[in-house]
């Protein structure tokens, strides 16, 4: 398929004499065409960009849809706007099928008067072309969404293994291949192309907490090791849609623990978000005891409900720290940036609110574990 766009890009160049790019109507990357001129003005920086990031920013994207090019069904002229990072004047061609814009090919050129009619209606003819491609792919992504969501939100049982059995079939040999799962949370917007992360072979939205959504994403991995790819590109795609957090799974072959690699990257998400260190994308691998804390049922243990009221923020934040420190008071205070007497004093505290006995390693662990759950959002469990 990919081959297949490049070759179309390639053939709109050939006819109007100018560098060509193919991007989807979010403004990402999909094919663009040799650009052998030795005058670097001759280049960009949103050119540049698109290319090295296979994407675009909001206020590119803002920018050019400014010329109307969604609604346009033939060429549109952009005028250069260097403030903008627009250096060079472009021709947009909309990619449209069956009146819906679903991409865009760009053309750099601002020569006076530029193509003419009769080579622009050509290349438009095969923009239409580009645009049943892309059809398809919409279909074949609807299609995947469906089976994927059904495999990862239904009960084991006979519904599971037909889903399992009808996502295997559609990816063909390489559902048996390495895949990891990846969580972007809170999702807000539409499916974004599958295209958007590279080696995706499905995605879809699903229900994470009590009224939230959050994307899944099944990629397909070259080896098990080859992940950095698919990571940056979804930190990217996460960026883009003001998400939260993102998560990844740990690596599987194959296709039969899809659910649990869906909890898996749900839980390194929900991670991230009460632990931005782990970020911009979680791995499941590498958050430690989160493994384990995003497992537990939500609610708070009965004991340290009360340290966990408004009222009450900066003893629990002391106690985790605390904590944090193996219980070391002058470690403590000295990170609490507190005399080591307030220190003590608001341990005892802790200590009357809860019940629980700071001495003591199990009320310790208790005290732990309920403190760096409560700030991990309910999701999929």
């Amino acid at each position: 398929m990919k081959g297949d766009y490049q070759d179309l890009v390639d053939e709109i160049s050939a006819l109007l004499g100018v560098p060509a790019t193919l991007e989807n109507r979010d403004f990402g990357l999909i094919a663009f065409g040799a650009h052998d001129s030795e005058d670097d003005a001759a280049m960009d920086p949103v050119r540049t960009r698109s290319i090295l990031t296979r994407g675009s920013t909001p206020a590119v994207r803002a920018f050019f849809e400014g010329f109307g090019i969604a609604r346009a069904t033939g060429p549109v002229r952009v005028h250069a706007a260097p403030e903008a990072g627009v250096f060079r004047g472009r021709i947009c061609l909309p990619v449209r099928h069956r009146g819906m814009v679903l991409g865009y090919v760009w053309l750099l050129d601002d020569s006076d008067p530029g193509p003419d009619d009769a080579r622009l209606a050509a290349a438009m003819q095969v923009t239409a072309r580009i645009g049943d491609l892309l059809a398809d792919e919409v279909k074949a992504g609807t299609d995947l969404a469906r089976e994927l969501a059904a495999v990862l939100l239904s009960e084991p049982g006979w519904q599971r293994e037909m889903a399992t059995a009808t996502l295997r079939t559609a990816m063909g040999p390489s559902a048996d291949g390495p895949h990891v799962v990846l969580c972007v949370t809170p999702w807000r917007g539409e499916d974004p192309p599958v295209r958007s992360v590279p080696g995706t072979a499905a995605l879809c939205a699903l229900p994470y907490g009590a009224d939230a959504r959050a994307l899944a994403v099944l990629v397909r991995l070259r080896a098990e090791d080859a992940l950095d790819s698919a990571l940056a590109a979804v930190a990217r795609l996460s960026e883009r849609a003001a998400a939260t957090a993102a998560g990844a799974s740990a690596v599987r072959r194959g296709l039969s623990d899809l659910p649990a690699a869906w909890r898996e990257a749900a839980g390194a998400a929900a991670a991230a978000t009460a632990e931005p260190r782990f970020g911009p994308v979680a791995r499941w691998t590498a958050i430690g005891p989160y493994r384990l804390l995003t497992a537990l049922p939500p609610g708070a243990d009965p004991a340290v409900v009360p340290l966990l009221t408004p009222d009450h923020a900066e003893l629990a934040h002391t106690a985790e720290v605390f904590l944090d420190h193996a219980g070391q008071a002058g470690r403590t205070a000295s990170a609490l940036g507190i005399h080591r007497q307030t220190l003590y004093y608001r341990l005892s505290r802790i200590e009357q609110l809860t019940g629980l006995d700071l001495d003591q390693g199990e009320d310790r662990l208790l005290l732990h574990m309920s403190l760096k759950a409560a700030r991990i959002p309910a999701g999929p469990r």
